[in-house]
């Protein structure tokens, strides 16, 4: 029997999901068809079949890598002894996540896609909750600390620092001169006053 070597099974996997990414960013989950994915990745559709069997499925897994990378990050910031400006690095990550045309499309369009796309919708309230829980995390110490407004619940807060993350991105797509970036520096004064920050 053919042993599969785990390296490289990963490897073209993980080739797989750039393309797809990359070929969605572009045209749309819709419009993007499973030859455009295995073309980009430099495999037959038979070969590409034999990692995912769909393009659903390659719409999941990306979710799902989307995911497990963000979760990865939160537990870094997690770990920061300064968990404000911990919050503030998280902010800027976003915002640079925002300026990047194909990150913003692909989310967008994800986003889309959750509402009509029950597992879709279930990959990304997934996602969401634990953004949202780090961020919560994040705010606690920051209170326990004396940083931050302690009359503001934690897990209140983090929704709506979470929505002005949402509102970077539909931003993007609503307004071609928005500039993620150079708007950073004022969505960190809007969190601020919103939460009250005292230097110690």
């Amino acid at each position: 029997m053919r042993t599969v070597d785990p390296v490289k099974h990963a490897a073209r996997r993980g080739r797989i999901l750039e393309s797809a990414a990359a070929c969605f960013a572009e045209k749309g989950f819709h419009a993007t068809r499973t030859a455009d994915i295995s073309a980009r990745a430099g495999m037959s559709p038979g070969n590409l079949f034999h990692y995912f069997p769909t393009k659903h499925a390659i719409v999941l897994a990306l979710i799902e890598k989307e995911g497990a990378d963000t979760s990865a990050y939160l537990a870094e910031l997690a770990a920061a002894d300064d968990p404000l400006a911990a919050l503030f690095t998280l902010v800027d990550t976003v915002a640079e996540l925002a300026a990047d045309p194909a990150y913003a499309s692909l989310t967008l369009d994800t986003a889309a896609e959750a509402q009509r796309d029950e597992a879709v919708a279930a990959l990304l309230s997934r996602n969401d909750l634990e953004l949202r829980t780090a961020i919560a995390g994040l705010l606690a110490r920051a209170a326990d600390a004396g940083r931050i407004d302690p009359d503001l619940a934690p897990e209140a807060a983090a929704t709506w620092v979470a929505a002005q993350f949402d509102a970077l991105f539909a931003r993007v797509a609503t307004d071609p001169g928005f500039a993620p970036l150079e708007q950073a520096p004022l969505l960190r004064l809007l969190l601020t006053r919103f939460l009250a920050v005292r230097e110690v």
